[in-house]
């Protein structure tokens, strides 16, 4: 946003304030990523009838989580339009969060085969 002091023809200041909105898409930029979305969770709900392995499920499956996680927190959290300190502080609590998380899990053995 920027600020303008301006004279009208008689000398009078006025104030002219000129937003800028480049805090996101357009319309037809959401409902792309909307889509891509519905796609992902598709795809998600297929693997889940694919029969695959553990080990290959559990992969595809979290590959895709992280793409629809890191695409709504980029483009509808805003952090992809926003500074970079705020991507760094949230994604370095989600790495934290998680670590704790699958470290409280590895204490359990809920890694452990059988």
């Amino acid at each position: 946003m920027s600020i303008d002091i301006e004279h009208d023809t008689h000398g009078t200041p006025g104030v002219h304030v000129e937003e800028h909105d480049d805090h996101g898409l357009s319309d037809k930029g959401y409902v792309m990523i909307a889509l891509l979305l519905a796609v992902l969770t598709g795809m998600e709900v297929a693997l889940s009838y694919a029969g695959l392995p553990g080990g290959v499920f559990m992969f595809l499956l979290i590959g895709l989580m992280l793409i629809k996680f890191f695409t709504v927190v980029s483009f509808f959290m805003h952090l992809k339009f926003d500074n970079k300190l705020f991507s760094w502080l949230f994604y370095g609590g989600l790495f934290l969060a998680v670590g704790v998380y699958a470290g409280t899990l590895a204490t359990f053995h809920f890694f452990q085969p059988g």
